[in-house]
């Protein structure tokens, strides 16, 4: 095996491929990635048994042989190199040898044939998606999935593909976001759960890419195409809670109010709260939103005005500042609206403004009782 390659396109394609890679592993083979070489392409796989991704990158090369290589020293030491050609050779003592303009380094490589085989998606759905789209979805869900090993289901973002558009859901039981687009639709009805690492690594590659993603999808894998890049991940397994039903269909109680002054002074408040149950009060009332916290055990305790437009009863309602600050945080409206039924029900937080036609996102908060 024998190859030229550019240092920092080598280096870029491995920093993405190493986001699969898990810091400790039983199996040590998979600490590499394995380098499959064609003629003027090398092939690179990045693996954790649940998801894999792989990567193609052009060399100058006319020979073939696969190897694997250990991803964290190979990084760390490309990381190292300004902008050159790096020449990859293997050596006779199962070393690969790198030449640069400086020295030469060689790495202990392990036999390709103990890397695992990635999982084949057959009896395939597929789907077309624009990169960004995707990455927008992600990045609106994925902050409000759980973290609990007990229930699975929930750490991971729900996909509900239909011919009307699809829908990516994301819940831990204290927060839910529901995040629609209408604008791109599936040729048939589907639903999976996604787990979070390999979201979170296509929302980090995507983001901002206008091309296309093709998903192809059965009851058990997934995996995304685009560019030179193939992700395959394992889906969560069993049924997602009917979310529907606690998404509150009556709120009479309607506040608009800027985003920005309501999350920054939710913040400020929140730092005289309770340090374990971070409830904050709010108290709406005519036009104008009171916010308070009060820590008892140490007299700490802090409250804002803030003017708003309010349709409906004067109301009081306790939240966990938190995760208020997240959804807040996750919303890049200029106004939002702030729906209200009841002390004891959730509250409904929309975008006014700043979303593209054909996307919707519905935020959904659970109340803390208020020890009056």
């Amino acid at each position: 095996m024998n190859f030229i390659v550019s240092s920092t396109q080598l280096q870029r394609q491995l920093q993405t491929l190493s986001g699969v890679l898990n810091t400790s592993n039983t199996l040590p083979i998979l600490d590499h990635v394995l380098f499959e070489l064609a003629p003027q392409q090398l092939r690179i796989t990045a693996t954790d048994l649940e998801t894999t991704i792989n990567a193609s990158i052009k060399v100058e090369s006319s020979s073939e042989g696969k190897l694997a290589v250990p991803a964290r020293l190979l990084l760390e030491t490309l990381k190292t190199f300004p902008e050159q050609p790096l020449t990859f050779s293997q050596a006779d003592n199962n070393t690969l040898e790198i030449s640069s303009e400086q020295g030469k380094y060689a790495l202990a490589y392990a036999n390709a044939d103990e890397f695992p085989q990635a999982a084949e998606v057959v009896d395939a759905s597929s789907l077309n998606i624009q990169g960004d789209t995707l990455a927008t979805a992600i990045n609106n869900t994925i902050f409000a999935s759980g973290n609990d090993d007990l229930r699975p289901v929930m750490s991971g973002v729900f996909f509900q593909l239909s011919s009307s558009g699809l829908t990516f859901v994301a819940t831990d039981a204290h927060k839910l976001v529901k995040y629609e687009r209408t604008d791109v639709t599936a040729p048939e009805t589907a639903e999976f759960i996604m787990p979070k690492k390999p979201l979170n690594l296509l929302k980090s590659v995507l983001v901002g890419s206008e091309e296309d993603v093709t998903i192809h999808y059965n009851d058990s894998n997934v995996q995304f195409s685009f560019d030179d890049t193939v992700v395959i991940c394992r889906l969560i397994d069993g049924k997602y809670p009917n979310y529907e039903a606690v998404i509150p269909k009556e709120n009479p109680n309607v506040m608009t109010i800027n985003r920005t002054q309501f999350l920054n002074t939710v913040k400020r408040v929140s730092i005289f709260s309770n340090k374990t149950t971070h409830q904050i009060r709010l108290r709406i009332a005519g036009a104008e939103l009171h916010i308070s916290a009060e820590d008892i055990d140490y007299s700490n305790k802090a409250e804002e005005r803030l003017t708003c437009s309010f349709q409906g009863d004067d109301m009081q309602i306790g939240f966990n500042a938190r995760f208020l600050t997240e959804m807040l945080s996750n919303l890049s409206a200029n106004e939002i609206q702030l729906e209200l039924s009841l002390p004891n029900r959730a509250g409904i937080i929309t975008p006014v403004d700043g979303m593209d036609e054909g996307e919707q996102v519905t935020m959904l908060v659970m109340p803390v009782m208020l020890n009056n």
